[in-house]
């Protein structure tokens, strides 16, 4: 079976993590100790992506990290608490303060060779593992500063397998935490090197879906992580489920990442019925195709028409009609050809799995890399250059054993990725790549428009 390992690291991603436990085992059928009270053998069939079978059940095949107790106790003392395996919790005591000088350097250091052991565990229990899918919050400390120290052991020990990461972003109103533009770009600058997939998903734009699509007067955390479990689900459906035309986490990053570095991708869902509304509403392949590609379903804040697609996967629910989806696809990106770069001709990816979500006939999950995201890392990039020509806040992260240097260093990475993005924008058809051939130029793929060739 082509496990996955999940690894879910400070409060926001274990709060996101542990609603997505609770999603994936009502597919599956399993209760809250993790016992199987299914109807069909599909459900059991490909149990063994998420969960390790024991004596008493199914068992996720999950790590809990975080650098204080607190959100431990609330996930052990919540409804599926009791589902996890119990040493697979880890936590420190003092917590990381916001701070990600203290979850990447030392409070998180203190924890991180446990964390590892664990993972060393559970991937050696696996048959064939296909890769790891973490959950974490870039403004915070732990999720930020230990998560990415996490990936970077990760890539480090295993350099082959995937790294799919759900990442929840800074809001473009909404701000937690003062030091939150800090956090996010020295997490950034290692994601681009660490992960091969990473999910961006922003507060602000789940509360705009829970308010304006589902209804909901007042959305609880409950609510939005409901959403991104969602999608979570929706991506691994083809390895759990079987169908038509599969897609793995490989497959997904072979037909989405068309240079190394660009892999942030925007993700959304459909339908989004609030829960009063799902008995009157009957939906179509045409209008659950719409809706999939609806900049207002977007999970972040950010708009795909400032942008272009570089290349987008849909993955559909339900016993539905290949030709159909083809169809209706083919329509929407002829209909919006101005949105996608033209030099890369076939750039829309399907997946179909017959087995629809609980309480729907059908469903989809889209995945879109667009180079509209670069507006996301440039907000961000804003507010963290305007405190750190100040100088501001910056004696927390120095105290740790942090230096300057590295800020100037993940700024300059963070600028280089906008610009990458910036640059396949605008680039044309008739553009050409000219390699770099000399040593110290090795590496330098710089697209060059095209010279007139003079006639005599």
């Amino acid at each position: 079976m082509r496990e996955i390992v999940h690894i879910q690291v400070g409060q926001c991603g274990n709060q996101t993590g542990v609603k997505f436990w609770e999603e994936i085992s009502q597919e599956h059928g399993l209760n809250e100790m993790g016992r199987y009270e299914g109807t069909s053998d599909l459900q059991l069939e490909r149990i063994q992506v998420y969960y390790n079978e024991a004596q008493g059940g199914y068992i996720p095949r999950a790590i809990l990290v975080d650098l204080e107790p607190g959100t431990m106790d609330a996930v052990r003392s919540g409804p599926y608490g009791k589902m996890f395996r119990p040493d697979n919790f880890l936590h420190g005591q003092s917590g990381a303060a916001n701070n990600w000088a203290k979850g990447h350097y030392t409070e998180g250091v203190e924890l991180v060779d446990a964390v590892m052991d664990l993972t060393r565990r559970e991937a050696e229990n696996c048959d064939c593992m296909q890769g790891f899918q973490v959950t974490h919050s870039l403004g915070g400390g732990t999720g930020s500063g230990m998560g990415t120290l996490l990936l970077t052991k990760i890539r480090e020990e295993y350099p082959d397998r995937m790294i799919n990461a759900f990442s929840v972003v800074p809001s473009p109103k909404v701000s937690d935490t003062v030091v939150e533009p800090y956090n996010a770009i020295l997490s950034l600058s290692h994601l681009i090197e660490t992960s091969d997939e990473t999910f961006c998903i922003d507060n602000e734009a789940l509360y705009d879906i829970c308010v304006r699509s589902l209804k909901l007067n007042s959305p609880s955390y409950r609510d939005l992580n409901h959403l991104v479990s969602a999608t979570m689900c929706g991506i691994t459906t083809c390895l759990r489920f079987p169908g038509q035309l599969n897609a793995d986490l490989r497959k997904l990053a072979v037909n989405m990442v068309p240079f190394p570095r660009l892999h942030f991708f925007m993700s959304g869902n459909a339908p989004l019925v609030s829960p009063s509304l799902i008995d009157y509403k009957a939906m179509s392949i045409g209008e659950l195709t719409q809706e999939l590609f609806d900049a207002k379903n977007m999970m972040v804040a950010c708009d795909p028409r400032h942008g272009k697609y570089l290349t987008v996967a849909t993955i559909f629910r339900g016993e539905l009609s290949v030709k159909e989806i083809d169809d209706h696809i083919v329509n929407i990106h002829n209909n919006n050809l101005p949105y996608y770069v033209e030099w890369i001709p076939n750039n829309i990816k399907t997946a179909l799995c017959d087995i629809a979500p609980k309480g729907f006939k059908m469903s989809g999950t889209f995945i879109g890399n667009t180079t509209a995201i670069q507006g996301l890392f440039q907000r961000i990039m804003d507010q963290f250059c305007s405190m750190f020509r100040r100088k501001a806040f910056l004696h927390w992260y120095t105290v740790e054993g942090m230096d300057e240097f590295e800020f100037h260093e993940a700024g300059a990475n963070v600028e280089d990725l906008i610009c990458e993005y910036q640059q396949y924008q605008e680039a044309s058809i008739e553009d050409t790549v000219e390699i770099a051939t000399s040593d110290d130029e090795k590496g330098d793929h710089r697209i060059k428009p095209e010279k007139p060739v003079k006639t005599t």
